[in-house]
């Protein structure tokens, strides 16, 4: 997927996003979204999103909701990650997919993350949120997967 085929977010995602994550970080939502921050592809700074991580054949992986995020951007640079849970945080490594990998993941989207395809419709990349249409994101909507760091 290009970096320049983007899709403005919706006006009120960052301060939602703001608002999920400090309360995520209080502790109080211990098996909801999860918090992914990576440095900064210029700044180095850490930048954190929420995320809706969801497994495959014991694998973890995320859908990048936005084609050209920056948090998609950054983590194509960064290549490692730190997933945080509730008070549990843990380091990994970030494996983008090739499309033919993603289809299969993309599909089975709609069904492991319900939440998703709301959000997906209202970006306006899905209509129905039947898995074809998901299937159909790969190469625009990136699929990472999460590879633990062995110490």
């Amino acid at each position: 997927m290009a970096d320049s085929e983007r899709i403005r977010p919706p006006w009120w995602l960052k301060a939602m996003n703001r608002v999920l994550m400090s309360v995520m970080r209080t502790g109080l939502m211990p098996d909801g979204p999860m918090v992914l921050t990576v440095p900064g592809r210029k700044s180095g700074k850490p930048r954190s999103t929420p995320i809706t991580p969801f497994t495959v054949d014991g694998k973890r992986y995320v859908v990048g909701g936005f084609p050209g995020a920056d948090w998609v951007r950054n983590a194509r640079v960064a290549g490692a990650a730190t997933l945080t849970q509730g008070r549990h945080s843990e380091r990994v490594h970030l494996v983008e997919l090739s499309v033919g990998e993603a289809r299969p993941l993309l599909r089975a989207f709609p069904t492991l993350v319900p939440t998703g395809v709301s959000f997906m419709k209202n970006a306006g990349l899905v209509t129905d949120g039947r898995p074809e249409e998901f299937e159909a994101l790969a190469g625009r909507c990136a699929v990472f997967r999460f590879d633990p760091v062995v110490p």
